[in-house]
């Protein structure tokens, strides 16, 4: 008798907020952010599932939670990646390094870290604009892989979250290399209003970009809250976290919040 056992579990724990988290959808492993235009990769035939808490409504796989990082660089991030997120390399750096200058010019002596900075454009662009300590931090690119034993003033991490397959464990690690009167600036695209509709149809539901965490507002405030950060979000796309207060640099947020950034393609 033909008796199939499930590929994955029906129910499991959030990653976010411990809430019980059931199967919200199956996608192909190909499924990339570039098929809003094109599709640069045919089907894979691996099927990747997605749980969605029913508490904080977080939404992610866990088909990757075993991985090494070479397993990671072997089957994402390898030399097909530029396919599907061809904005990598050189165009999203250098617009987040407009952004940052844009709102701290003001303020280039403080640190500033570039965390999961793939291959360093953006702290590159930082110091040729007079920023003068900026560094960057990525395990998956030898060159950056080391991890800093310093802490920051100003810790950016442009679409980085949704790339975790352990949230928590990123946001421990980044707390821990920010200073005390620090500020996590961070950028991650939240679920539109219509992700009941969309499903896992929604265009950044992208397993081959590497996202595999896709947040609601609520699965941020339960992650970055429980260590102690307050949390808020700009838009649907750019937030930040800080501890006690703003620090000095980033008061004028209080005042005159930045610009909303364009929608992200990784």
């Amino acid at each position: 008798m033909f008796n199939p056992q499930p590929i994955v579990p029906a129910q499991t724990a959030c990653k976010c907020c411990g809430g019980n988290s059931v199967l919200f959808g199956v996608v192909d492993f190909n499924k990339n952010c570039e098929m809003r235009r094109k599709s640069p990769l045919p089907l894979s035939g691996i099927p990747i599932y997605y749980h969605r808490c029913t508490r904080c409504a977080f939404i992610f796989t866990v088909a990757f939670d075993g991985f090494t990082n070479q397993q990671f660089l072997e089957v994402i991030y390898n030399e097909q990646y530029a396919l599907v997120d061809p904005e990598y390399l050189d165009v999203r750096p250098r617009g987040n390094a407009d952004f940052i200058r844009s709102q701290f010019s003001a303020h280039k002596s403080i640190s500033i870290l570039d965390y999961g900075g793939g291959n360093g454009r953006l702290a590159s662009l930082l110091r040729l604009a007079g920023f003068t300590k900026v560094d960057t931090y990525d395990p998956f690119v030898s060159e950056f892989a080391t991890r800093p034993a310093e802490r920051y003033d100003c810790i950016v991490c442009f679409e980085v979250m949704e790339h975790s397959n352990h949230p928590r464990e990123t946001v421990a690690e980044v707390d821990s290399l920010l200073k005390p009167d620090g500020m996590l600036l961070f950028s991650t695209l939240l679920q539109p209003p219509d992700i009941d509709t969309a499903g896992v149809a929604w265009w950044y539901i992208a397993p081959r970009n590497g996202h595999l965490s896709l947040f609601s507002q609520a699965a941020l405030a339960a992650v970055i809250n429980s260590f102690g950060l307050q949390f808020g979000s700009f838009n649907s796309n750019l937030h930040l976290a800080f501890r006690r207060q703003l620090p000095a640099f980033a008061q004028h947020f209080a005042a005159a919040p930045p610009p909303a950034q364009g929608q992200p393609v990784r």
